[in-house]
């Protein structure tokens, strides 16, 4: 059964033409597109030539958002020791060793991010289950497995997001919120494409990039052209 549509999104839909628009032009569009009475999140949804049921096309990786998120990041950190008392001192919204991991087994889960020390890791294994399906399971490639746990903590909280290619290839990111100036929404979709452009799969042949759109949380999808992207300078944005 077709999924219904709803009158605001079809009216929103007829201000989108179907082209690539240029990087500005797009996110320009996006904010007038985002009418929801929730402040809506920017997101883009990017399509790659590579194939991540083979391990050396995959894609996962970080990225910085030069102008932040807009959301608030509660972290947690599995640690033991002196490395407890530096995340918390850190910043860390959570700190613990083995008593936060039994928190967890039993249904903790107030954080949007987790970091855990090397040393902690074969005890955090047997979350799995839990962490893996809600993508919160620590690893060296997100950043979040590391003993510079204040760097890490920072870094998370000032905007750096882990993403990865689901597993038809397509990377989805949460670049920032609708209601940012549309030049921020650029150094955060630049950053990103930077971000991908520089971790680009070995295994990844012939043409990386096959497509990129942007959207509002509740609004239409809106393509941007691909080359224009990439070949914008951040000194270009005002």
């Amino acid at each position: 059964m077709p999924k219904k549509i709803s009158r605001r999104l079809q009216e929103l839909t007829k201000k989108v033409e179907e082209r690539p628009y240029q990087p500005l032009e797009a996110l320009n569009l996006l904010k007038e597109t985002a009418t929801a009475k929730f402040p809506e999140s920017a997101e883009a949804h990017i399509r790659l030539g590579i194939d991540p049921k083979y391990t050396d096309q995959q894609l996962r990786t970080t990225v910085a958002l030069p102008k932040g998120t807009g959301q608030t990041v509660r972290v947690a950190v599995i640690a033991r020791g002196e490395k407890v008392t530096e995340a918390t001192n850190g910043g860390a919204d959570l700190a613990g060793s083995e008593d936060l991991i039994a928190e967890i087994q039993q249904g903790r889960m107030d954080f949007d991010k987790l970091i855990a020390t090397p040393d902690m890791m074969p005890q955090v294994a047997k979350l799995g289950k839990l962490l893996g399906p809600r993508g919160l399971m620590p690893s060296p490639k997100g950043g979040t497995v590391t003993f510079d746990l204040g760097q890490a903590i920072n870094e998370f909280k000032a905007g750096k997001l882990e993403f990865r290619a689901d597993r038809t290839g397509i990377v989805h990111v949460m670049f920032g919120k609708a209601a940012f100036p549309t030049e921020d929404l650029l150094v955060n979709l630049k950053a990103l494409q930077e971000s991908i452009d520089r971790n680009r799969p070995s295994g990844a042949k012939g043409r990386y990039w096959r497509s990129v759109y942007v959207a509002s949380t509740m609004g239409p999808s809106i393509e941007v052209d691909i080359s224009a992207l990439r070949d914008l300078k951040l000194t270009e944005i005002a």
